[in-house]
């Protein structure tokens, strides 16, 4: 079985190490189970995407609810777009300003894959 890496998009990597122990490892197992291929009972599509290849990781945690977003679009690695604890009171909806910098971070992560690839390939 292979393991695809992660692609930490901008500040993710930071932003897991700053949560929680408990939703770190939570968060860390569903992004193990999707490096693996598989999905994590705590993984679903993202809503305001057209396809389930941007899912979001939803822990609920004493201190608050914490959400991992990542991408499984790309065939060699697993991109992850955001990492954040959900401050609104408000619903259930993903503040609009956290969905436009995860559509930001899906262009990069594009950039950040052709990269990769081409790391890769000189290896």
């Amino acid at each position: 079985m292979q393991i695809k890496p992660i692609i930490w998009i901008a500040s993710t990597k930071d932003d897991l190490i700053s949560l929680p122990d408990e939703v770190q490892d939570e968060i860390g197992f569903a992004l193990y189970q999707a490096q693996k291929g598989a999905k994590s009972d705590s993984a679903k599509p993202f809503k305001g995407f057209k396809s389930a290849a941007v899912l979001e990781i939803v822990e609920n945690n004493i201190g608050g609810t914490y959400r991992a977003v990542y991408t499984v679009k790309f065939k060699e690695v697993i991109a992850v777009l955001h990492v954040f604890q959900k401050k609104s009171k408000q619903g259930i909806a993903t503040p609009i300003q956290d969905v436009n910098l995860i559509k930001s971070r899906l262009n990069l992560a594009e950039q950040e894959y052709q990269e990769w690839l081409l790391k890769q390939r000189k290896l």
